[in-house]
């Protein structure tokens, strides 16, 4: 199958599918979407026990797309670009201390306790495990997805503060958590020594590097913008900005996510003040939201239609259950530590706790993680986990979170 033509099934079956949903189901368009593919994975796979071996095509579709390349590589960098543009840059400075803790810290703490709870659930199923192994699942799967998280929150009437605080972790601890899951692949492999200094150096460069070079690409493209008056030259220059920009952090080593967050900050406020004219203002936003859009709609479709390609026994389906609120509770764990500190410094918003843990939603990004784990069991295992969580996390835990941000903000938002 051509690339043309792989475009066309997924982009007609992402346009039918959220016809469906927005005509009949009415859910958040991307749970919509990711179900009704679901559904339909499910009904293949039912309809290839009976013989009828429709699945083999859409199987094939799937083998002709490298999932974690074409999120990692590919759409990351768009949608990250797109959520950053709208995030206000002084309500993110009121947070900086609290998101800081929560994409840095936070990801580190949860990586070591899903990874160490996940070794011992592993272990009682009588799966000969390594450790390391567990923790690079723990990498993968603690990040919240900036990509599932933005798309839900516009649905959800979040009090700004903590809408600040979601989109913000979210945006940053993607970064984090690929890096995380990188030095942790490098030292799986034993292709080199690690040391403590060089793993901190190693994470620092990729981290603040990244944020470094966003800032400057950024204010490179600022100034661009500013000389001109047209919007569609500027639209241009936003686009080569996050296809360049991110191609050219990959080759340098550096967060290539972080990078792109950096930069739409920047041109999303600063460049927002003082180099864009309303036309141009309306029309980027305008180009920006529809390809956030598009591409949301199709990462969601190929989250659904991925349960096609995975290898599932019972085995793996009961570890991966007895793992979701074992996830929870790490995330639990490492929300619950820096919000308690702060309260000594600060208000919180009421339940902030609570919907912090239920809302951060696992999404594409730890599917295409697991997806570029060496092949054996572990990656087979990991992979069944990973995805049953992350369905778990954006139908369940996207669906439902909206309820429960209503319940305990009731009380009033204070911070």
């Amino acid at each position: 199958m051509s690339l043309f033509e792989t475009i066309a099934v997924l982009i007609t079956l992402a346009a039918l599918f959220s016809y469906l949903n927005f005509r009949y189901i009415k859910l958040p368009n991307t749970i919509g979407i990711m179900l009704i593919a679901l559904l339909g994975s499910a009904f293949l796979i039912v309809l290839s026990s009976f013989g009828y071996h429709l699945d083999d095509y859409a199987q094939s579709l799937l083998e002709t797309i490298d999932f974690d390349e074409t999120l990692l590589h590919g759409m990351l960098a768009f949608l990250l670009f797109a959520g950053a543009l709208h995030i206000n840059l002084s309500d993110l400075a009121s947070q900086k201390y609290v998101i800081g803790w929560l994409a840095s810290i936070g990801v580190v703490v949860s990586t070591f306790l899903v990874g160490t709870f996940t070794w011992l659930v592993v272990g009682q199923f009588g799966f000969e495990i390594s450790y390391l192994h567990c923790l690079l699942f723990g990498a993968l799967i603690s990040p919240t997805d900036p990509i599932a998280v933005l798309s839900i929150l516009k649905k959800v009437g979040v009090p700004k503060s903590l809408e600040t605080k979601i989109c913000g972790e979210s945006l940053f601890n993607d970064g984090v958590g690929v890096v995380v899951f990188l030095i942790l692949f490098e030292l799986l492999r034993g292709g080199q020594e690690f040391t403590a200094s060089h793993v901190v150096a190693l994470f620092l460069t990729e981290t603040a590097g990244g944020a470094v070079f966003g800032l400057a690409i950024g204010y490179i493209a600022y100034k661009m913008l500013k000389s001109v008056d047209n919007y569609q030259v500027e639209v241009l220059i936003t686009l080569a900005l996050v296809t360049g920009g991110y191609a050219l952090a990959n080759t340098l080593h550096l967060s290539g996510p972080i990078a792109m967050v950096v930069a739409g900050l920047l041109i999303g406020n600063h460049g927002r003040m003082f180099a864009m004219s309303e036309t141009t203002t309306r029309n980027l936003d305008t180009f920006w939201e529809l390809t956030d859009e598009i591409l949301n709609a199709v990462l969601f479709l190929l989250i659904g239609l991925e349960v096609l390609v995975l290898k599932i026994s019972w085995d793996f389906l009961l570890v991966a259950i007895t793992l979701i609120p074992l996830v929870l509770l790490s995330r639990w764990i490492s929300v619950a530590i820096p919000i308690t500190l702060f309260r000594y410094f600060r208000e919180f918003t009421h339940g902030v706790i609570r919907i912090l843990t239920w809302g951060g939603l696992r999404g594409g990004i730890s599917v295409a993680l697991a997806l570029a784990l060496p092949p054996g069991k572990p990656r087979d295992l990991f992979l069944t986990a990973t995805y049953v969580i992350v369905v778990f996390s954006i139908a369940i835990q996207g669906s439902t979170i909206g309820g429960i941000v209503n319940r305990v903000t009731r009380h009033g938002d204070t911070a």
